[in-house]
């Protein structure tokens, strides 16, 4: 069962960075503001979700 959580957990830090990664191109080349905004609530969201995944995969692992 840890096994699963643990790749979602990949899954979702991999999500976190391409979702920063959009938001630092954005931000480079001088892109909306309100872009800007939702791609650092994306990346909010989805660090809460590996945090609880990865808490997750923790507790399975015991």
């Amino acid at each position: 069962m840890s096994d699963i959580f643990t790749f979602i957990a990949l899954i979702v830090m991999g999500a976190v960075a391409v979702v920063l990664v959009m938001g630092l191109f954005n931000m480079m080349r001088g892109g909306d503001g309100n872009t800007s905004q939702k791609l650092m609530r994306a990346r909010v969201m989805l660090q809460g979700v590996a945090v609880i995944v990865i808490v997750g995969a923790l507790l399975f692992a015991r």
